[in-house]
């Protein structure tokens, strides 16, 4: 790791993925899991919705004779693997399992899954693209507002150290303008200044993270796309942003020498296409099946263990769905081609 001044955007991309001692590529890590508890680590039902997800799939493309899940920022293989245990063997038998991950294959990884370290040619899948907290590890460039309210640049060093650089402009300055709205600076008078901004304002500036998820929707020829991550909406963004780290199962400062994880919040509203649908976690997991209800006290009597294998798997859902929690995750879907549109539509809250 280098000391030098550079935006937060470079330095994350090599803390996290240098190739001999990023956070996520190091050899012999213990992958995402070993640091903090995504949706996949909660509990099989996850990959049992996933499961099921990807038969309405399967079924309105009409049970193509290959049928591709890529599972993007795939970690260890967790959810491939769970998935595949729960397929019937009749879509499992047509399946193309595809994991896309900058870290190396793991040992005893399924024979059937595919591993790379890059997306899939454009137009080459056909299926179910499923990325669950990727996006937010797309590193992206962070922005200070100054004394004057303009937004600069923050740079930073490897040991964390942050000064701002220069203003924003270009691409990333329009960005800002369009999907970032911080409240006004009050004047003197008790009123707003017109177009000022308060000074210590910071955003995360999510173009990097837009065009990432437009070139994963780009590798479908027909079939269905879907992000999963903590997200905020225009006009309800954290005004003092989202980047933060985790290591060692506890949220830790951002200092990006490969020591631990640099995430922030995704502004899937500026991902989203024009045909996209977006919901909550809660909504989209209840619209497959996972209900965090507890099981009749009746059943305690009649089956004991059935009954504790049923609690259990209550407990797993309303962890899930926990509107406070991972249920308040936003889920945005993509279909390409007509046939996948509306495959949640049943979704409540």
């Amino acid at each position: 790791m280098t000391n030098e001044w550079c935006g937060w955007r470079e330095a994350t991309e090599r803390a996290l993925y240098g190739p001999d001692d990023g956070f996520y590529t190091r050899p012999g890590g213990p992958g995402p899991a070993g640091h903090f508890r995504t949706s996949v680590h909660v509990s099989g039902l996850y990959a049992g919705a996933v499961a099921a997800l990807l038969r309405r799939v399967d079924t309105a493309l009409g049970h193509p004779d290959e049928l591709a899940l890529v599972d993007v920022g795939a970690g260890r293989g967790e959810l491939l693997t769970g998935v595949l245990a729960v397929l019937p063997g009749e879509v499992a038998g047509r399946l193309r399992p595809c994991a896309v991950e900058r870290a190396a294959r793991p040992r005893d990884l399924d024979p059937r899954i595919d591993w790379r370290g890059e997306l899939p040619a454009p137009g080459s899948v056909t299926g179910l693209l499923f990325a669950n907290e990727w996006l937010d590890n797309v590193p992206v460039d962070v922005v200070e507002t100054d004394a004057d309210g303009v937004p600069r640049r923050v740079l930073v060093r490897a040991d964390g150290t942050e000064r701002l650089g220069g203003p924003v402009d270009g691409a990333d300055a329009e960005w800002l303008r369009r999907w970032w709205a911080p409240p006004p600076a009050p004047d003197v008078t008790g009123g707003t200044a017109s177009g000022a901004l308060p000074p210590g304002l910071r955003a995360e500036i999510g173009r990097p993270r837009d065009e990432a998820w437009a070139r994963a929707v780009r590798t479908l020829r027909a079939g269905l796309a879907v992000a999963a991550d903590y997200a905020h909406e225009r006009g309800d963004r954290p005004p003092f942003g989202t980047l933060t780290g985790f290591r060692d199962g506890r949220e830790v400062s951002p200092v990006p020498d490969g020591s631990c994880d640099i995430t922030a919040h995704v502004a899937l509203d500026a991902c989203a296409g024009p045909s996209a649908e977006r919901l909550t976690q809660r909504e989209a997991l209840h619209a497959l099946g996972v209900d965090g209800r507890r099981p009749p006290l009746a059943l305690a009597a009649t089956d004991p263990s059935g009954y504790v294998r049923a609690l259990s798997s209550a407990g797993s859902a309303a962890e899930l769905t926990d509107p406070a929690g991972l249920g308040g995750f936003g889920w945005l879907l993509e279909p390409v081609g007509g046939a996948c549109a509306g495959l949640l539509a049943a979704g409540g809250a």
